[in-house]
């Protein structure tokens, strides 16, 4: 019996891999316009461990509580006028797609007051994304993260399994048909 429970568990867990494996080969088919610069790792790869801020004080976290869901990473400062461009953006895939299975995570690289955060958010008129800092870049060190913005997108295992540099237009058709295939949502969102 205990044999038989292992070898269904062992082929519902390779089911599920290879599930994966073939939305992320689909989802790769998906890229157009400017989502043709996001490439997808042939294998999934370690993200951070540091530590970084919570938006308004409210302590620390690691990528590692995101864990279960998957997250558009993107990484921004105030400065950034290809951040200022495509914030709305991410802001809108948040609002269709945004909930027990994906999250929009926005972490402002090095020296970005809170002050001059809430104020770019106010200024875009964005309330549903996160104000969290990483001023000392940790994250974004041991990311390697070179010039903003740089989005990344992290799987439910915590694992970073595609990026792109720059700036892109992340509620264009061809974003949004990617995240409904990795997330197994419709187009419609949640």
């Amino acid at each position: 019996m205990k044999k038989l429970f292992a070898a269904l568990v062992y082929t519902a867990l390779a089911l599920g891999a290879n599930t994966a494996l073939a939305d992320v080969q689909t989802a790769m088919g998906l890229r157009d316009g400017s989502m043709k610069k996001l490439v997808f790792h042939d294998t999934p790869q370690a993200t951070s461990t540091a530590a970084f801020q919570l938006q308004d004080g409210g302590g620390t976290a690691t990528l590692e509580d995101h864990r279960g869901k998957w997250v558009l990473l993107n990484f921004w400062a105030t400065w950034c006028a290809p951040c200022r461009k495509e914030m709305p953006m991410l802001s809108e895939l948040q609002t269709q797609f945004g909930g027990d299975d994906f999250e929009v995570l926005t972490l402002a690289a090095g020296r970005n007051s809170p002050e001059g955060i809430k104020k770019f958010f106010a200024d875009m008129q964005i309330d549903n994304l996160p104000r969290h800092q990483d001023p000392k870049q940790a994250v974004a060190s041991q990311m390697g993260i070179f010039g903003l913005p740089i989005t990344v997108i992290i799987d439910p295992e915590g694992r970073e399994i595609a990026r792109l540099r720059g700036d892109a237009e992340w509620n264009s058709d061809s974003a949004k048909a990617i995240i409904a295939e990795l997330t197994g949502q419709s187009l419609t969102g949640k």
